[in-house]
């Protein structure tokens, strides 16, 4: 928790509880959630949270730079503490979002920009399909 609030403290941010859950909830999730799955798991322990706070807690992460925002086709965004440039995978079965550690993959606009001749920033690659719980499920029915 210290580690957090020096984050926060660093990135010119007032220190709250609320402020504090989500951004640790999300350090250790690889589930990538969205506000909702977010408020849900976090209001148990933090009743004084509202959805509207958690909202404006991943804004103000975005703008910082603290977490990234997914968009992968579904009607809310989904959230990633990990702001480096890496692809993901999207289950079109089950929903689920996950990293996507490849060399061929990572850090692929560092590979692109000169041969397009265009200074890429970041990416965002989404790769969709079925994920391997899913396959198997799949083939067992």
């Amino acid at each position: 928790m210290k580690e957090t609030a020096q984050v926060l403290r660093e990135k010119g941010l007032k220190v709250t509880p609320q402020r504090i859950a989500v951004y640790n909830m999300l350090l250790h999730s690889t589930e990538h959630p969205n506000a909702e799955a977010i408020y849900r798991t976090l209001e148990a322990t933090n009743p004084t949270m509202s959805l509207a706070t958690v909202y404006k807690t991943l804004d103000f992460f975005k703008h910082l730079g603290l977490v990234q925002e997914l968009n992968v086709g579904e009607g809310s965004a989904r959230y990633d503490a990990q702001v480096h440039c890496h692809p993901h995978t999207v289950c079109t079965v089950c929903g689920c979002v996950s990293d996507l550690y490849n060399d061929e993959l990572t850090d692929l606009h560092k590979k692109l920009s000169k041969p397009l001749d265009f200074e890429v920033a970041c990416e965002q690659l989404i790769l969709y399909g079925k994920c391997a719980a899913c396959k198997k499920a799949e083939e067992e029915a």
